[in-house]
């Protein structure tokens, strides 16, 4: 492979060791401006107070900073093969907000520090999968640079945070060590926990990894507050599930649709694989993409401030002579009240 073509394909190190089973998904900033000089803040959609069942565990709703004078799309490009493509400028892109085009002001493509939170299911179905879990989630580690940040949640009955936030990625992973299996799967209420821990971030590039095995058959939260909150975080969120092929309850049918909408509401993306030997590079692919994406800067032609859904599309306007590629973006972001 050579020229223009062989300058874009990812690193062989990524083909190489880690293959192209599975697709790379996009792992975004929030599409909110890092410029706080007009910082205002979303007022939820759902209720701030935790609904009267809700568990003891999981905080009140997090406040969303958001600001439209500058918005940020980060964006991941795929070959045909499922590798990262570097190397695109700026003109191979075009942004439309609201189906308006937007002019794109910057691009950047830097490795800047990321603060993640894992997600870890530990209910009792994930027993015969707790090793390779544990392995796929140091492996994930090793993918960061010293800067980064990362914080642990368990859960199964109910969400527990093993970790805050920390650099030390050898305290979780002593912690990681003591995590049981056992009980049932309160994915929703994990989310929303995750969210709010991110309030403790130090860095504007967040995400959140989930890895679990099923649907949620325990959570206090609904599917509607959880993805509610979601669209209005600035938190990339990802997934990867180890999916029963042939489910035996409702909920383990609807584990694969429910983590799909709520990663893909965030321009993420869920990783379903059938062998537990698979996670460990699937997590070391999520962990390198984080240091492969683009991120597209402009200020919307029209700045509103009317606390509603504005829709992000973001179209590649590849170099000719390329196969046909791929590519994942957040789709859309709240903007701020009056």
């Amino acid at each position: 492979m050579d020229g223009l073509w062989g300058k874009l394909l990812f690193n062989g190190l990524l083909v190489s060791v880690l293959g192209s089973a599975v697709a790379l998904s996009m792992l975004s900033l929030p599409a909110y401006s890092q410029d706080g000089a007009t910082d205002v803040h979303i007022t939820p959609r759902v209720s701030a107070a935790p609904p009267a069942a809700a568990n003891a565990g999981v905080p009140g709703l997090p406040t969303v900073k958001s600001n439209v004078e500058v918005v940020l799309v980060p964006v991941t490009v795929t070959d045909p093969m499922d590798r990262l493509v570097t190397g695109l400028a700026k003109n191979n892109f075009a942004v439309f907000q609201d189906k308006e085009k937007q002019q794109i002001q910057n691009l950047s493509s830097d490795d800047a520090p990321v603060s993640v939170g894992v997600i870890f299911d530990v209910s009792g179905s994930m027993q015969d999968k707790m090793a390779n879990a544990r392995e796929a989630i140091s492996q994930f580690f090793r993918t960061g640079n010293p800067e980064d940040e990362f914080f642990l949640i368990s859960f199964s009955d109910q969400p527990q945070l093993v970790s805050h936030f920390t650099t030390r990625v050898e305290n979780i992973q002593e912690k990681l060590a003591f995590v049981q299996s056992k009980g049932q799967t309160a994915l929703l209420d994990a989310i929303y926990l995750g969210l709010h821990e991110m309030r403790q971030a130090h860095h504007p590039r967040k995400a959140l990894l989930i890895i679990s095995d099923g649907g949620d058959n325990h959570s206090r939260y609904t599917e509607g507050e959880v993805k509610s909150l979601v669209e209005e975080a600035d938190v990339q969120v990802f997934g990867i599930g180890l999916f029963d092929p042939r489910p035996a309850t409702p909920e383990e049918q609807m584990g694969p649709s429910l983590l799909t909408e709520i990663t893909d509401k965030t321009g993420g993306r869920t990783y379903s694989i059938d062998n537990p030997n698979e996670l460990a590079d699937v997590a070391t692919k999520i962990g390198i993409a984080l240091r492969d994406e683009y991120v597209l800067a402009y200020h919307p032609t029209m700045k509103p401030h009317d606390g509603k859904w504005h829709k992000i599309k973001v179209k590649l306007l590849p170099p000719k002579g390329l196969p046909p590629l791929h590519i994942f973006a957040r789709q859309g972001y709240y903007a701020p009240s009056k």
